[in-house]
């Protein structure tokens, strides 16, 4: 075979080069394909991290053995959780029965409201046209109460894939390493551990957060008078895993409900839920992330929003945490000199 003149590249380089264009798009097309699993997957494993650091505190405070450690910091959320809605459940459906009952009507008598003063009337003719009637604000609540079936069944494949991953973590964590080159796996591991405290500090600051809105706002509304003011307190502290989510999602039907008691209570519910939103917002947030978490608000909004338009509400759910892991990465390889020691025998992945 004579020799190829330099600079000229053979049929075989081009063939070889056509397959890795064309795997790599194959493989990107695939992830994209698998998106929501791959989501479901990070949010199963971010429930085990949850788990396991939660059994990891029973552990150490009761000296109990592991497995019934994990056993409480399983039962002990979920018991909690039916406790409060079994408590507050039936009251609450009941008020939101009577709420769709009585909604239309309650829209009228804010519109009649507003028209009855200056800023009302100046709010009703530049809204106009993007006004809703009652009867559309209870088609949409409607449509959005029956995509909950999706949503339940989403939240038991989580569990059900935490339960397994926190149950044996470093068999899943072997499998990961064994896909890793022996000398890379000393820089996994310091990076993987990088990760877990990131995102255990966000987590600290995160649940602190997620207290505080779900005591205030369920104080609030029952200082305004709202009924069932605990399980919606409950639902917004929940609902606040998604920074500044919990105040918005509980304010519509908490100002409903208000509304449809009467006007003045409906201005308090605004009042409370703002007054709730600014304190932790301004307050609590910038408190405990600068002690616990190095996250900036600006990077949080922004990976909310890009989360929402590229990936959905279950990117928007996973958007923050992924964004502390992106973060830590970045930080991890900045830092890689490739030549660095491994400490650890080829061939047996580090636990």
């Amino acid at each position: 075979m004579a020799d190829q003149p330099r600079g000229e590249i053979s049929d075989l380089t081009i063939f070889r080069r056509t397959l890795v264009v064309a795997a790599g798009i194959g493989l990107a097309v695939a992830l994209w394909r698998l998106t929501d699993l791959i989501l479901l997957l990070v949010a199963g494993a971010l429930v085990a991290f949850i788990f396991y650091k939660f059994a990891d505190l029973i552990q150490r405070r009761l000296k109990v053995p592991h497995p019934v450690a994990l056993t409480l910091a399983i039962l002990l959320p979920i018991l909690f959780v039916g406790f409060v809605f079994a408590a507050f459940g039936s009251l609450m459906a009941d008020q939101f029965t009577l709420l769709f009952e009585q909604l239309p009507g309650a829209w009228a008598v804010v519109q009649d409201w507003l028209r009855n003063s200056e800023i009302g009337r100046q709010v009703m003719e530049r809204a106009g046209s993007f006004m809703p009637e009652g009867s559309r604000i209870v088609a949409t609540v409607q449509t959005i109460a029956s995509s909950l079936g999706t949503v339940v069944t989403s939240l038991v494949v989580v569990l059900v894939a935490g339960i397994y991953l926190a149950a044996q973590p470093r068999l899943y964590g072997r499998g990961v390493l064994h896909l890793v080159p022996p000398h890379a796996r000393h820089k996994t591991v310091t990076t993987v551990r990088a990760i877990a405290d990131a995102i255990s500090g966000w987590l600290k600051a995160q649940g602190v957060s997620m207290i505080f809105v779900g005591i205030f706002t369920g104080v609030a509304l029952a200082i305004v008078g709202i009924p069932a003011a605990p399980a919606i307190g409950l639902v917004a502290g929940l609902c606040e895993f998604v920074p500044y989510l919990g105040t918005i999602v509980v304010a519509i039907p908490a100002i409903l409900i208000g509304f449809s008691i009467s006007p003045e209570t409906g201005v308090w519910t605004i009042i409370a839920l703002v007054i709730v939103q600014q304190v932790q917002g301004n307050i609590v947030t910038p408190l405990v992330q600068s002690s616990m978490a190095e996250l900036p608000p600006a990077l949080t909004v922004f990976s909310l929003i890009a989360a929402g338009v590229l990936l959905g509400p279950m990117g928007v759910i996973l958007a923050v945490p992924l964004t502390v892991v992106a973060q830590t990465l970045v930080k991890e390889l900045v830092t890689y000199t490739p030549h660095e020691p491994d400490h650890l025998p080829h061939g047996k992945p580090h636990d």
